[in-house]
């Protein structure tokens, strides 16, 4: 009975080793938990550094105007505002072409024996240009002549056997019938006459085709046949090619929404018109506005327009671009600064000006752009000195060291070109692609 009873307390003793202690349990849980509020601590603190440093850097860092103004006094190109004349255009882009273009072609055929012109050479309406050779129509005119003449004696014969038999038929002696036959040949013979005139009149004329002569004033081009060779009337290249380059015409289109304004300038004046190279740097000729197409292009909302140009030094040429301005008016004693001077915010146009030595933000009124310049309506007076060059680092207050200053307005502005008014073609008009345009 000992044995069964040492086996119970055996396994009671290793039931209590297997048993935890009930204070070693909760000492694991409360570990965890610290731990885990220590990473939830680090996060909070990493995210409020985060948050926090770049608000703090803005506000150390100092504003575009405070930085150059510690610095020192920032250096800007200024022009002065100035009154002038200011042309108002519209710009278009336009075609030369030619008033009369004509393709020299023979009306007879034959050898061609002399040509008589240089390629490119000017020549008047008349002149003589080539010549066929003429020998088998001047045979053709006087076999006609000998036909002509047969054809008169038989007309004479007739008309005396017409006066003998009528006097016969008077006094009885032949039929009537006899006398109205005669009289048939009579006119048969007056009508081969006349056949014989007209044909001998064709001959003559071929003849004179034989000389071919200009139609019309103008520039002869590349000849398109050598002399030796035999033309026809019916050669769809012909001889040469005679164009008309003064005066000359130049098509041009313009939107059809500047239609109406155009129209009312065209009733009060005839308007004028400039040629501006393909760059629109050079001007090339000025000339007048002839006249507008009857109709609009639907699929581009253009009207055709064309203008003539007497084209004395001839610069220009059939088939060249060419950028056209169309004169409408003139402004008077407009305010004229750069173009690049206006700058564009939130609030509206504005442009820089400086007084004593410090840079002034104005609010500016536009009136129109044309080409590089800009008209002011308000906010700028003749004079002033207004910065075209150094905007970007300026603000209201800014000290400024100003150079390229050109206070009469004669002098060159910032980077060589010049001052608003200042062209050097003399022409009045700014050079530039821009088409002008109303505010």
């Amino acid at each position: 009975m000992a044995i069964p009873h040492s086996s119970q307390q055996t396994d009671a003793e290793r039931q209590a080793e297997l048993r935890p202690l009930g204070g070693e349990t909760t000492k694991p849980k409360k570990s965890g938990w610290v731990w885990i509020l220590a990473l939830i601590v680090l996060a909070g603190g990493g995210y409020y550094y985060y948050k926090s440093r770049p608000s703090s850097e803005s506000k150390a860092a100092p504003a575009p105007g405070g930085r150059a103004a510690a610095l020192g006094p920032v250096s800007v190109a200024v022009t002065p505002a100035l009154k002038q004349d200011v042309p108002y255009y519209l710009s278009g882009l336009g075609t030369v072409s030619a008033f009369n273009t004509v393709t020299v072609k023979s009306r007879v055929d034959g050898q061609l024996e002399k040509v008589n012109f240089t390629e490119g050479q000017f020549v008047h309406e008349g002149d003589l240009l080539a010549e066929i050779d003429p020998r088998p129509f001047q045979v053709a005119l006087e076999q006609m002549e000998g036909q002509l003449f047969r054809d008169q004696s038989q007309l004479n014969n007739a008309r005396v056997d017409f006066a003998r038999y009528d006097k016969l038929a008077k006094e009885g002696v032949i039929a009537p019938q006899q006398v109205d036959t005669q009289n048939a040949t009579v006119g048969q013979m007056e009508g081969a006459v006349r056949a014989d005139q007209a044909q001998i009149d064709n001959e003559k004329l071929q003849l004179v085709y034989c000389k071919i002569t200009a139609p019309l004033t103008g520039r002869v081009g590349l000849r398109l046949v050598d002399q030796g060779n035999m033309i026809r009337a019916t050669d769809p290249n012909g001889l040469v090619v005679i164009t008309q380059v003064q005066p000359i015409a130049v098509l041009f289109t313009l939107p059809e929404d500047n239609l109406p304004e155009v129209i009312q300038h065209m009733k009060s004046e005839q308007l004028g018109v400039e040629a501006y190279s393909r760059d629109d740097q050079t001007k090339l000729a000025a000339g007048k506005l002839l006249t507008v197409d009857n109709q609009i292009d639907p699929t581009t909302g253009t009207v055709r327009f064309k203008a003539a140009f007497e084209n004395r030094d001839l610069s220009l040429w059939p088939n060249q671009f060419v950028n056209t301005r169309l004169m409408l008016a003139v402004r008077k004693d407009a305010i004229v600064v750069p173009l690049g001077a206006i700058q564009r915010g939130t609030q509206g146009s504005y442009v820089y000006t400086v007084k004593a030595g410090k840079a002034s933000m104005q609010a500016v009124k536009v009136d129109m752009t044309q080409g590089n310049i800009a008209l002011i309506g308000a906010g700028v007076l003749v004079g002033d000195q207004v910065v075209v060059d150094g905007q970007e680092r300026l603000q209201s207050g800014t000290p400024v060291e100003v150079h390229n200053a050109s206070p009469s307005g004669t002098g060159s502005g910032p980077n060589g070109v010049a001052a608003p008014g200042q062209d050097s073609d003399h022409s009045g008009a700014p050079k530039n692609k821009k088409q002008g345009k109303q505010s």
